[in-house]
């Protein structure tokens, strides 16, 4: 066999298929650009938002969840829901807010759609 009839990898430094300029690992193409977790525009509040979002769903008591559960269970809506009508509105659903539930619901439906 000749020397132009073997094959050589593409990891091989000498292999004529792929030529890397001088310094090059031969590594994987980075053509993916990074993107962090608060995307494409500037940082903004982003950091100050995580923080507000991790104190309002991840620091209540173990009685103010079961509260928020039972409540969100009884009108028909996701702890989730519950929770963040509280903090957009500031003020706890009634059984009476039947038009802003029903919102809530088809929010959901187009949601779950999509």
């Amino acid at each position: 066999m000749s020397e132009n009839e073997i094959r050589r990898s593409p990891a091989d430094p000498a292999s004529p298929e792929s030529p890397a300029p001088a310094g090059h690992n031969r590594g994987p193409p980075l053509d993916e650009e990074h993107r962090p977790e608060w995307g494409d525009g500037g940082i903004g509040n982003y950091f100050y938002w995580k923080a507000a979002h991790r104190a309002a769903f991840h620091n209540p008591s173990p009685g103010i969840v079961a509260f928020r559960i039972r409540k969100a269970e009884r009108l028909g809506l996701t702890y989730e829901e519950y929770t963040l009508e509280i903090l957009e509105r500031g003020r706890h659903l009634q059984i009476e807010d039947v038009e802003r539930i029903a919102e809530i619901k088809q929010a959901r439906a187009a949601k779950n759609r999509s």
